[in-house]
């Protein structure tokens, strides 16, 4: 997706929003739909699917509350701190702004368990 300027377009356009008004459900579900488009014509079948997850979580709960992966070491009497809404989901977009990056793809990947384990 990185270079596919119609993608970085709605990818600017995606994190602008979120930037300035937060997460307005409907909208941003919408453009992770024409998102999704771009992955499933570029092959990109991670960001494909983390997309349609996002968005199907989006239709249902109207909120985002996957938070931002994390690899800290923590204890059960300091759980680390979960960031959620639109924090996470800007980081979310910002990992598909670069797929291929072995470290972006792994994130995706921990956003897709929690996102399929909380949907059920």
């Amino acid at each position: 997706m990185e270079d596919n300027k119609r993608a970085n377009q709605l990818i600017k356009k995606i994190l602008s929003d979120l930037d300035h008004t937060g997460i307005i459900f409907n909208t941003l579900s919408e453009n992770l739909k024409k998102l999704r488009e771009f992955a499933v014509s570029e092959n990109q079948p991670v960001v494909a699917k983390a997309l349609r997850l996002a968005y199907e979580h989006l239709d249902e709960f109207e909120t985002f509350v996957a938070p931002i992966p994390t690899e800290d070491e923590y204890d059960e009497e300091n759980p680390p701190e979960k960031i959620t809404g639109s924090e996470s989901m800007i980081y979310f977009i910002n990992l598909i702004k670069k797929p291929d990056n072995p470290i972006n793809k792994q994130e995706l990947r921990s956003y897709i368990a929690f996102l399929e384990e909380f949907s059920i």
